[in-house]
């Protein structure tokens, strides 16, 4: 056998020799806080060194900050705790600085062993961390507040995961594509390598691999879906690490509404009258997250002639760009399909469109939904028992209306009244309606009454030819009182 033959066959004897000397908790790569110089702890299970963030290679490198034990077999003035310096090295005992920046435990270990061969014969060195540095990452894309952060590690603690860094970023937002989640990591090469993640995938089937854990200088970046599924838009909107429900969003409602602007919108609102502002319940409904239904609450309810087939939410994106999202609130009311009541995040805008033509049908499920204001305010002027302003439910007939006034007096003329309307685009028009209170709802004779109309029930003939004969007749009667009174006193 050669000399370098056998040279090799004792360093390795000695390793062997060595390795059945140590503890078993001075293995290469350890558990962070496990190994405690001097007592034995029990091998980990296989499985467990690789599940275990920390005591994967895979999954930690050794950066500036973190805490490791180096132990030199047989050689305590060489061992003990040491930090890794800013600039990636560990400052050690006679060899001075080693550097292990960006390096595994293992990885480490050797680099260590190849410095103390200047010194010692077929070193034995283990590297165990004791206590990782705080993960710092960035975060950019779909979510609440990009940015970068640092999140502590405590020892004994796997390393933080895809989501939980979200969470302390304010959630995703309701555009954030799922499915093409990238995490940018550098590499000691110099190339960086790029992770896809599918957190859609963890949403549904709970896979932990999916939600993978950082190290520290990773970068997350949420992509824009290209266009917004209302069914999983849902999902999405209740995953934890997601945007928190009960933070009120700014809004703004435009269109057929009675009061259309900018609105704070918290999870439960009520609607008021037509043309007050819908106010918040009391009730601390916080589970229900503000959604489009409760945006026009706010807004005064919806009116009459809003087309609530085509409503519209124009949604900003992180990029700047606007997605449009089209929705039907008639399949809401008709079939119950609450993917229709979107689930709205800050800064969006709902647009009410005008509707060329409303069915009956339609405006009476309209002004039962929840979205429309709780009453609506006619006047009701002249012949009627009780003249003024009344509230009445939306979708209130105008036979409804004058009963509500508690009908004609006996001035008035029962067979038609004038309906004025002031309508969206600024114009008033005046009609003459019959009336037939045996009618049901019609637009000839019985029609639907909107806010702000103005009913005017005239006087009869008889009662108009009175009144103008009265007219007449009364200064002359005036007259001939005071000429009588004039002839008596003189």
């Amino acid at each position: 056998m050669s000399h370098q033959a056998r040279k090799g066959l004792q360093k390795h004897l000695i390793r062997s020799i060595a390795g059945l000397m140590l503890p078993l908790s001075a293995i290469a790569y350890s558990l962070p806080g496990s190994a405690q110089t001097g007592s034995a702890q029990p091998m980990p299970h296989r499985a467990d060194l690789i599940n275990n963030t920390v005591a994967s290679d895979e999954a930690y490198r050794l950066g500036a900050g973190d805490q490791v034990h180096i132990e030199v077999f047989g050689l305590a003035q060489y061992s003990g705790d040491n930090q890794v310096l800013t600039d990636g090295t560990l400052n050690l005992a006679q060899v001075g600085n080693v550097s292990v920046d960006g390096m595994t435990l293992k990885e480490a270990s050797d680099a260590i062993s190849a410095q103390y061969t200047r010194l010692l014969n077929y070193p034995i060195i283990t590297v165990t961390l004791l206590t990782p540095r705080p993960v710092k990452v960035g975060i950019s894309g779909e979510v609440n507040r990009p940015g970068s952060y640092t999140i502590p590690v405590a020892t004994g603690t796997q390393l933080p995961s895809v989501t939980e860094s979200l969470r302390l970023a304010g959630g995703i937002t309701q555009l954030a594509d799922l499915r093409h989640v990238e995490v940018r990591r550098s590499q000691r090469s110099g190339v960086d390598q790029i992770i896809q993640v599918d957190l859609w995938d963890f949403l549904q089937t709970g896979n932990p691999r999916r939600d993978i854990t950082l190290r520290s200088g990773d970068a997350i970046f949420i992509p824009t879906v290209d266009a917004i599924n209302l069914a999983e838009s849902v999902q999405v909107a209740s995953a934890n690490f997601a945007t928190d429900r009960s933070q009120p969003l700014n809004i703004a409602v435009v269109g057929e509404v009675y009061r259309p602007g900018s609105y704070t919108v918290t999870t439960s609102a009520r609607t008021g009258a037509a043309g007050q502002t819908g106010q918040a319940n009391g009730g601390g409904d916080t589970e229900k997250p503000p959604t489009i239904t409760r945006a026009i609450q706010v807004a005064g309810g919806i009116k009459p002639q809003a087309d609530i087939r085509r409503i519209q939410v124009r949604r900003i994106t992180k990029a700047g760009s606007e997605q449009t999202i089209t929705l039907d609130l008639l399949k809401l009311l008709q079939t119950g399909d609450l993917n229709q009541d979107l689930i709205l995040q800050d800064r969006d805008t709902v647009v009410i469109p005008t509707a060329d033509e409303v069915s009956t049908a339609e405006g009476i499920q309209i002004a039962a939904a929840s979205f429309s204001p709780d009453s609506i305010q006619v006047n009701i002027v002249g012949e009627v028992k009780k003249p003024g302003v009344v509230q009445v439910p939306p979708n209130t007939p105008l036979n409804q209306a004058l009963l509500a006034a508690e009908g004609f007096n006996g001035r008035a003329r029962k067979s038609s009244v004038e309906l004025i309307r002031v309508n969206s685009d600024g114009t008033a028009t005046r009609r003459r309606v019959d009336i037939d209170f045996s009618q049901g709802i019609n637009e000839e004779t019985n029609p639907v009454l909107r806010n702000d109309d103005i009913v005017i029930v005239n006087r009869s003939g008889l009662t108009a030819f009175s009144d103008s004969l009265a007219t007449i007749v009364n200064p002359i009667s005036s007259f001939l009182s005071i000429f009588s009174l004039y002839t008596i006193l003189k």
